[in-house]
């Protein structure tokens, strides 16, 4: 059986988040070709904030600031 190539497109990168308030978000999806480079994975925050910010409008619940990130 022939095994398929991964598609570059459908890349991420899957992060922890830690709220302020102690609350925890694992395996947030950052596309990966935004990471790398001299900032490293601080474009990740912004992404992830963003999704917050979609969510809550969704939702019409705020999540907290975001105290720290690490690769999950």
């Amino acid at each position: 059986m022939a095994r398929k190539k991964p598609n570059p497109k459908a890349a991420f990168v899957l992060f922890n988040v830690l709220y302020e308030d102690g609350s925890q978000s694992s395996n947030r999806k950052v596309p990966s070709e935004i990471l790398g480079g001299l900032d490293g994975d601080d474009p990740a925050r912004t992404i992830i904030e963003e999704q917050d910010r979609e969510i809550a409008e969704r939702s019409g619940r705020s999540r907290g600031p975001i105290k720290s990130i690490a690769r999950a």
